[in-house]
């Protein structure tokens, strides 16, 4: 799965392009395009508005870790991996049996963007299995995506040259696309364009970025991770005609 969205509406945290080298090897939207048709001739390519794309390939893909893809109400889902309560999540959310693990995730996501104030990490975490997920709301302009606990499916995301986030679960494209500005999603996370990178696993602590270097001390790679020392403030989770979401916006090391 791939997701390519411009600077305005991928908001892609900053420190992904700390690594100071490579910076030469970035691309543009058009230019990774052009790499997923080389490398994923068979995929199937959603174009988006001013030049954003999602794409999806069963190419190598493992029987225990299946893509699904549903497009619904503007909402575009890729889901990768299996949950293992999908039989009780259809029925709290009133689905049919037929519902696939991209469905279930559309129908958390809509109790998220319809009953704000809501916490998102209270979502995410009824999610069980090894899962990651980029989904796009095309009326809202939400960009939402999630790896489960363990890290078990593969996903990165790093910086384009020309700013927009690229995330996907193919690491030779994220290298062509991003260079070395790149890094693993982290797992047990969700991010939300307007909200920024957050633990559903440990909501109430920050997640950071953490530089490497190089032996000549140069920024080599980044990673982020939650800051088990570092708590947010306080979230009003209730009574509020704020969404919560503004409130716990962690912007990568701030």
């Amino acid at each position: 799965m791939l997701a390519v969205f411009e600077k305005a509406i991928g908001n892609p945290p900053e420190e992904l392009k700390l690594p100071s080298m490579g910076l030469e090897s970035m691309k543009s939207r058009q230019e990774i395009a052009e790499i997923v048709q080389s490398l994923w001739p068979d995929s199937t390519v959603y174009g988006l508005s001013n030049g954003n794309f999602m794409a999806s390939t069963h190419e190598n893909e493992s029987p225990s870790q299946p893509s699904s893809i549903v497009v619904t109400d503007d909402i575009f889902c890729i889901f990768t991996g299996a949950l293992e309560n999908t039989t009780e999540l259809r029925r709290h959310y009133g689905l049919s049996r037929q519902a696939t693990d991209a469905m279930v995730v559309v129908a958390a996501y809509k109790v998220l963007r319809d009953r704000a104030p809501y916490p998102s990490d209270q979502v995410i975490k009824d999610l069980e299995g090894k899962f990651a997920f980029i989904l796009f709301d095309a009326r809202a302009g939400t960009l939402f995506i999630a790896r489960d606990r363990e890290g078990c499916i593969e996903l990165q995301w790093g910086m384009a040259g020309d700013g927009s986030l690229v995330c996907c679960n193919d690491p030779n494209i994220i290298r062509e696309a991003c260079g070395k500005s790149c890094a693993p999603f982290p797992p047990g996370c969700i991010f939300i364009n307007g909200s920024g990178l957050t633990s559903f696993v440990h909501p109430l602590y920050k997640v950071r970025a953490v530089g490497r270097e190089d032996d000549n001390g140069h920024i080599c790679g980044v990673m982020f991770q939650v800051d088990l020392y570092t708590r947010l403030p306080s979230i009003p989770r209730t009574g509020s005609a704020t969404n919560w979401a503004d409130n716990a916006a962690v912007h990568g090391g701030e």
